[in-house]
């Protein structure tokens, strides 16, 4: 073992992980620098996180954490904000490159996850799958009769709204439903690429007017906050059923609890909710309980990407960011910006 000196101890650079991750991504991590980690299963407060970042030249961030011009402004070492996820609206790209910060996702791991997930939750919500457990472990159940009577995916028209990574890769999985598929992004996707998919393109208003299932498959942004509100809920199809698992913003809950209510909506399956969009300074603070007691919900706890082999590997794709940019590598992988000011760190 090499000898430490006072002059590489000054050299390390400090890494701060906010969540509890697997402890082989932070072995993966130190052999490049000082790793700070989480230990809790809570994440850090902003004040918490703030009194570790200040000396940091590196984060790895998660869902629960917000970084903005204010918390850069006072952490002036930080480089590089590694975010294990695929979304990043809860950071301020702008203000990244303006201070000089790298900041990287993780683009492909979630999607495939998250389509199956989508692809259960439409299911779930068209068959009354979530009223009929509750049933059965009433004790109500007394064998078969005529009730719980649900809806069929077969010759359905499913609109996916956003035709990016996830938005594909849900169209790929419901290739074999028997579905008429249609999409509407701001972007035309090759006529080869259609035929492929077999899907074809409409206008919004075109979509949500004939589809039966719509599914939303885009990022956040302040042009798709609350995309689907009462306006939009007017212009569905009737009886038609709304999937979520992009953000939780791009619906307004109430709304849409509103619209489950007076029968305009027959169900609503999410897994993404407001109350996760910690950017938004007016968001909720909880799910609106028209909705977390509605029979016509299907509702799971933001776990699109709930499994271990694919969270861990999301965790270590996001240190390799890090480990890659202390090594001097610009931009690192997964970049979403490309900061002018960005200085040159070494490895130590």
């Amino acid at each position: 073992m090499g000898t430490v000196t006072l002059e590489s101890m000054v050299n390390v650079k400090t890494v701060l992980v906010t969540n509890t991750i697997d402890p082989a991504v932070l072995a993966r991590l130190r052999p490049h620098c000082r790793v700070v980690a989480n230990s809790e299963p809570r994440p850090w407060t902003r004040q918490e996180l703030l009194a570790h970042a200040r000396e940091a030249t590196a984060i790895l961030a998660f869902m629960t954490d917000c970084i903005d011009e204010a918390f850069l402004s006072v952490c002036p070492k930080l480089r590089i904000v590694a975010c294990a996820l695929k979304g990043y609206d809860n950071f301020d790209t702008d203000a990244f490159t303006r201070r000089g910060v790298w900041l990287t996702v993780v683009p492909e791991l979630l999607s495939v996850p998250t389509a199956e997930l989508t692809i259960d939750l439409m299911i779930a919500a068209a068959r009354n799958i979530v009223e009929g457990s509750h049933f059965i472990r009433s004790g109500a159940f007394q064998g078969w009769r005529p009730f719980h009577s649900g809806s069929l995916v077969a010759g359905s028209t499913v609109g996916i709204v956003g035709m990016g990574v996830l938005g594909r890769a849900i169209t790929e999985r419901l290739a074999g439903f028997g579905v008429r598929m249609v999409y509407c992004d701001t972007r035309v996707i090759e006529g080869a690429v259609e035929r492929h998919l077999q899907i074809a393109r409409l206008s919004f208003d075109d979509l949500l007017s004939e589809s039966d299932f719509v599914i939303l498959a885009v990022p956040l942004s302040s042009g798709t906050t609350h995309l689907i509100d009462s306006s939009a809920l007017a212009r569905v199809k009737r009886g038609a059923t709304l999937v979520n698992t992009a953000r939780g913003s791009l619906v307004d809950e109430e709304a849409v609890a509103a619209a489950l209510e007076s029968g305009a909506l027959a169900a609503y399956a999410a897994d993404v909710f407001e109350m996760e969009d910690w950017a938004r300074p007016d968001r909720p603070r909880s799910i609106p309980t028209r909705l977390i007691e509605s029979p016509k919900t299907v509702l799971t706890p933001h776990i699109g990407s709930a499994i271990p082999s694919v969270r861990r590997e999301i965790a270590a794709q996001a240190a390799d960011s890090i480990i890659e940019f202390l090594r001097g590598v610009r931009p690192p992988p997964g970049a979403v910006n490309h900061p002018s000011l960005a200085s040159d760190i070494v490895s130590c």
